[in-house]
This record gives C-alpha cells, sequence and structure tokens, in this order.
C-alpha cells in the first residue's frame, strides 16, 4: 500500500470497540495507516492539522497511565483538542450513573470519546447513548483492540510479517482482554496461537477461539516466533488463583532458561505494566530479544491511526 492508499483508508464503521468484527484488510489498513505516524513521530515537528477542530475526551473509569497518556499524545499530535477526565473526582462518585454520564458528554458535542471501563460491554453501551465516535480502551475482561493492534505492528516491523507466525500468549488468559483481542487478531491475520497458563488461569472452552492449549512452559514455547508474556491481574481476582508469586514465577515466568524452549531468534512481548520477578525476569525484559519498549513506540502510532481513520467518518470531515 504506497502513502496516497494510506491516505485514502477509511475504516468501515463508526466506532472501535473491539478487534472482533474487523477484517483482515481493516486490520491491515490501520497497520499500514500507523506506520506514517511512526515516521512522523520521530521528526522534531511531530505535529498534523488532522483533527484540528476536534474535541477528544478521554473517559478512564480505570487508572492506566500508559493508555492514556498515549491516546493523550496521539490526539495532540494530529492537532485535536483533548480532555482528560479523571472518574474518580467526577460525578460518577456522587452516584451518576453510566449512561447518565453519556448523556452529559453527548451534550459538549465531542467527536471522538476513548473510554475505558471495569465491566465488559460498558463501552458499547456507552457507544449507544452518543452521536460521536467511541473508542475501547479495554473494557473488563473483554477487549483491547488498540493494544492488539500495537502488538501486531510491533510484530510485522520485526518479522515483517504476520502470517505463518507461532506466537505463545503465557499467563493470565481467563482475566486478560489483551489475551482476547490479540487471539481474533492473530489469528484473523494468519498466525498459530497457542496460549499457555495454569488450568486455573485458562478460560472454560478457550479452544473455540482456534488455539492450541498448553499447560507447561516447554511444551508451550517450543519453536515459538513471538512469546507475548501477559500480567497477572490480581484485581479481577476473587480467591486462589495461583499459590504465590514466587511459585508462579517458578512455573510459568519467563526467564533465560523457559526462552531457551523458544526459536532462537525469538522476540519477548508484554503489554505492561510488568510484574519482573512474577511474570518475567529483569534480564530477559531488558534483552536483545525483547520488544516491550518498543511496543510503547507503536502505542502511540496506532492509536494516531485509529483516531484518524475513525475521524474521516466524522460529519463535515
Amino acid at each position: 500500500m504506497n502513502i496516497a492508499q494510506k491516505s485514502a483508508f477509511v475504516l468501515n464503521q463508526r466506532h472501535l470497540l473491539g478487534i472482533e468484527g474487523l477484517s483482515a484488510a481493516e486490520i491491515v489498513g490501520l497497520l499500514d495507516l500507523a506506520e506514517e505516524s511512526v515516521e512522523l513521530n520521530r521528526q522534531i515537528e511531530k505535529k498534523r492539522a488532522t483533527l484540528r477542530g476536534r474535541t477528544l475526551i478521554n473517559l478512564f473509569f480505570e487508572v492506566s497511565t500508559r493508555t492514556q497518556a498515549s491516546f493523550e499524545l496521539a490526539g495532540k499530535r494530529l492537532g485535536a483538542d483533548v480532555m482528560n477526565m479523571s472518574v474518580g473526582t467526577s460525578s460518577m462518585r456522587k452516584g451518576e450513573t453510566l449512561l447518565d454520564t453519556a448523556v452529559t458528554l453527548n451534550a459538549m458535542r465531542p467527536d471522538l470519546i476513548v473510554v475505558r471501563h471495569h465491566a465488559s460491554g460498558a463501552v458499547e453501551l456507552l457507544a449507544r447513548k452518543v452521536d460521536c465516535s467511541v473508542i475501547n480502551a479495554g473494557d473488563g475482561a473483554h477487549e483491547h483492540p488498540t493494544q492488539a493492534l500495537l502488538d501486531a505492528l510491533t510484530i510485522r516491523r520485526n518479522k515483517g510479517r504476520i502470517e505463518g507466525l507461532v506466537v505463545a500468549i503465557c499467563g493470565d488468559i481467563l482475566h486478560s482482554r489483551v489475551a482476547r483481542s490479540n487471539i481474533i487478531l492473530l489469528i484473523t491475520l494468519g498466525a498459530s496461537v497457542r496460549v499457555v497458563a495454569p488450568s486455573t488461569l485458562l478460560p472454560p472452552g478457550i479452544e473455540r477461539f482456534g488455539v492450541a492449549v498448553f499447560r507447561d512452559m516447554r511444551e508451550g514455547l517450543h519453536g515459538a516466533d513471538i512469546i507475548m508474556m501477559l500480567r497477572l491481574q490480581r484485581e479481577r481476582m476473587n480467591g486462589s488463583f495461583v499459590p504465590s508469586g514466587q511459585e508462579y514465577f517458578q512455573y510459568f515466568g519467563l526467564d533465560e532458561r523457559k526462552l531457551s524452549f523458544a526459536k532462537p531468534d525469538a522476540l519477548v512481548m508484554h503489554p505492561g505494566p510488568m510484574n519482573r520477578g512474577v511474570e518475567i525476569d529483569s534480564s530477559v525484559a531488558d534483552g536483545a530479544q525483547s520488544l516491550i519498549r518498543e511496543q510503547v513506540e507503536m502505542g502511540v502510532a496506532v492509536r494516531m491511526a485509529v483516531l484518524e481513520a475513525l475521524s474521516r467518518n466524522l460529519p463535515n470531515a
């Protein structure tokens, strides 16, 4: 896809609520558009006027410094007016419902709203009540589409392709919206996906997603091109899913020994924030095979691409 074709790409929907429902062509179109933003972000002059006059609201019901900062930077680099809403000090704490908030925000006539919420489906519910475009920045254990897109961009830039790669997603699959979005995207683009976790952290029926399931790191990582580690989401755990962080690391934390089970040129990823010494050893996280810092850079580029693509469907564009 050349520059002219990239510039003509339009996402054929008003919202981005998940990877589910996107075609392979739409995913690739977003990744190609993000490539332009990577180059822009590496220049001294990083601003465009693409969203000049547009208003972007970041509405985060869960704290996420990395994702919120990434969307804020993305909006500002495209020229939008960006407002961050701190829900902890808002009227939601005074009893206002999600739908009340949606109606209130809609009256302010924003163009784009980025929403993170602790309940699965909450972002879709809000999207039905507003006239602008809504982007899901993570809802419960459901989806986190821009994380999957930035992971895919990172993989493609380092491996040259996604189709045919063996990707092992390891850790807390049960509570992970990142895992769900990545599984859908990677399979759509032709990767072979494995999930590796203890039985207590595997959702029932995960095989229906088309993944191979492993409960042993040696077997799960054998022949893998990409190892994607996940954070233990203790805030979503009711009860004991793992005996202790130390024991979890012994069997499922990624260290140099377990990394050797994969292909010699395997690359390591983590959506962050990392629990060092629990999910991943520092020598691996900071090592030559790690893409973790690059993932952060790609996050801004992907979110710029999503904002730009959705803005092309807005009225008076």
